[in-house]
C-alpha cells in the first residue's frame, strides 16, 4: 500500500493526471523528471527554483542549452545566470524531451 500511494504522490506531483501523453513524450517526461525538474520545476510551464518555465522550447534551444550550455545564435535568455551545465549524455533523448515539452505546453 505506501508503494502504490508514494507512486501515486509522485504521478501526481509530477503531472499525472493531465492530457495523455504520445510515447514519446512518455519517454521525454521521465527524462524531464529525472534531469531537469529540480531546477525548471515539476511543472515544465512554470520557473524553478534556478530555471525558467521550459514548456514549447525549440528543439535547436535544446539542442544548444542541454548539450553545450549554450544558446542559439539571436536568442535572448530568460535569465542571465548561466548556473545550467551541459547534460551531453542526454543527446539521444533530446526528441523526446522535445515531445515532452511540446505537448505539455499550454
Amino acid at each position: 500500500m505506501k508503494r502504490w500511494l508514494s507512486t501515486a504522490m509522485l504521478a501526481l506531483a509530477c503531472g499525472g493526471g493531465g492530457p495523455e501523453l504520445s510515447e514519446s513524450a512518455q519517454r521525454g517526461r521521465a527524462v524531464y523528471i529525472a534531469n531537469c525538474a529540480a531546477c525548471h520545476a515539476a511543472d515544465p510551464n512554470l520557473d524553478g527554483a534556478l530555471g525558467p518555465a521550459v514548456a514549447g522550447s525549440s528543439l535547436e534551444l535544446l539542442e544548444a542549452r542541454v548539450l553545450h550550455a549554450e544558446y542559439p545564435p539571436g536568442y535572448t535568455p530568460k535569465r542571465t545566470s548561466g548556473q545550467m551545465v551541459a547534460l551531453p549524455h542526454l543527446a539521444g533523448d533530446l526528441d523526446a524531451l522535445h515531445a515532452y515539452l511540446a505537448e505539455v505546453a499550454r
